[in-house]
């Protein structure tokens, strides 16, 4: 049975072994990108990679809910949240 899950850990032996670096080397540049990302969001940025995607933030409405435990009608706050829109070759790579 394989595994059809990557994470982080995958992921930095992936582009070790694809740059030829270290692991140390790779999980520091997953870091960094992944840091400038979630910076730019934080500013209310996009990010777009061509090709690859957009990462943007979106904001939801304030709504009505009910709580599912007591039934209590309950007041949901605003929030921002990110959000990615999938490129053309991503989406052609995964079909």
């Amino acid at each position: 049975m394989t595994n059809k899950h990557m994470n982080k850990d995958k992921l930095v032996d992936l582009v070790a072994s694809k740059l030829g670096s270290t692991k140390a080397e790779a999980e520091r540049a997953i870091n960094a990108v992944l840091d400038e990302v979630s910076n730019a969001l934080s500013r209310g940025e996009e990010v777009s990679f061509t090709g690859f995607g957009t990462f943007a933030v979106s904001s939801r409405k304030a709504r009505a809910g009910v709580n599912p435990r007591t039934g209590e009608k309950i007041q949901i706050a605003a929030v921002k949240v990110p959000k990615f829109r999938a490129g053309k070759n991503l989406k052609e790579a995964v079909r």
